[in-house]
């Protein structure tokens, strides 16, 4: 059971029950619109991804904005999507396993959807649970662009897995997934374009070898929030997938930084608002925020305007919080916003979304896809 919203539209932000995870509306609006310019400006689509926010309601705000839909990486994300509204879903993932793909088949009447393969065995998989669903599955070929996780090598190896897609009754083939997730977050632009660069030659040769044989893909997707400028650029991909840049976590903001890129581009929009517990001795706070309420995965959080202040540890249910003999430290009783290193899974530690402007909370949302991990 999920447990009570730590908020109610109305009340003062500084009322706001704590850990919770608060947006800040204006900055978010601002994502959202920022990156439907940017992409406006290119011959690509967004697909934004769902994995970041895991909740239909942002996914509507997004395709408002010109998103033609949105991604996710399991079952249980696509059908919160579906169930909440949300019409083209691709699964930028492979699905195994008869009862996962009966749930992903059965989405169909609600529901644009598409799915990844890397393997002939995901082919036959996915063939018998169309079939026994009665629907034709659109699957995209999932290749390797760098990342060395799932994909089939570009070129002939990805080209015979899509004939093969092609040539089943109950499949058609939608495609290429083409996803360099570790270039997101190499530090450097130059490093980051020189990782693209390859991918997207990678890429870029295999769509011309699945047309030589007259298969034509009418999705290319893959880019993130480190990357999709280039992908966007390149004339090979057709759809990107950022997500992250409806929030912009501190990892991301590092991004931003090292390219002398202002931050202002995207802004910090998500927070873990954190209670001071104890101010046990001099230059120490202590948070109730712990690893339980903010991912650590890619560093500890930052606290929100305030510099002055670092956070230096984290344990279950404790955010320990160092500053100077200079700094007047937190007392007691006061709330902080903190920065999440990844926004992703410290999203998912969380059961509501609590919506702030000027001062005052104007939304709760539920995270639908919340712990959805099959």
């Amino acid at each position: 059971m999920a447990p009570p919203p730590p908020a109610r539209p109305g009340m003062p932000e500084d009322e706001i029950d704590t850990p919770a995870l608060v947006i800040d509306l204006d900055a978010f609006e601002h994502n959202l619109d920022t990156m439907a310019a940017l992409v406006a400006a290119t011959g690509a689509k967004l697909r934004a991804h769902a994995k970041t926010h895991k909740s239909p309601i942002i996914a509507l705000q997004q395709m408002r904005r010109g998103a033609i839909g949105q991604c996710v990486q399991k079952v249980g994300e696509a059908e919160a999507l579906a169930w909440g509204g949300v019409p083209d879903i691709l699964v930028s993932n492979e699905v195994i396993g008869a009862p996962k793909l009966a749930r992903l088949a059965a989405l169909d009447r609600l529901a644009r959807i598409a799915v990844c393969a890397d393997h002939p065995a995901h082919v036959a998989q996915m063939e018998t649970a169309a079939r026994d669903a009665g629907i034709r599955l659109s699957v995209l070929v999932e290749i390797n662009s760098g990342g060395n996780r799932c994909g089939v090598e570009p070129g002939p190896e990805a080209v015979e897995l899509a004939r093969l897609i092609a040539a089943s009754p109950n499949l058609r083939f939608g495609g290429l997934q083409s996803y360099h997730g570790r270039a997101q977050h190499m530090r450097t632009p130059e490093e980051r374009r020189a990782a693209i660069a390859v991918t997207v030659d990678d890429t870029r040769r295999t769509v011309e070898q699945l047309r030589q044989i007259g298969l034509d893909c009418p999705i290319v997707g893959g880019a993130g929030t480190g990357t999709f400028q280039l992908e966007a650029n390149s004339g090979v991909y057709t759809e990107l997938q950022a997500g992250s840049y409806v929030f912009m976590d501190a990892d991301y903001g590092r991004n931003l930084e090292a390219g002398g890129i202002p931050v202002s581009t995207f802004r910090h929009a998500l927070f873990v608002y954190a209670s001071v517990m104890s101010a046990p001795r001099p230059g120490v706070a202590v948070t109730d925020a712990g690893h339980k309420a903010v991912a650590i995965d890619s560093g500890l959080p930052l606290v929100a305007n305030r510099p002055d202040l670092r956070v230096t540890s984290c344990s279950d249910e404790h955010g320990k919080i160092e500053f100077g003999a200079e700094t007047s430290g937190p007392k007691i009783g006061e709330k902080l916003r903190l920065i999440p290193g990844h926004c992703d899974p410290t999203v998912d530690r969380h059961d509501w979304y609590v919506g702030v402007r000027a001062g005052r909370v104007e939304c709760v949302w539920p995270i639908a896809a919340r712990g959805a991990m099959f």
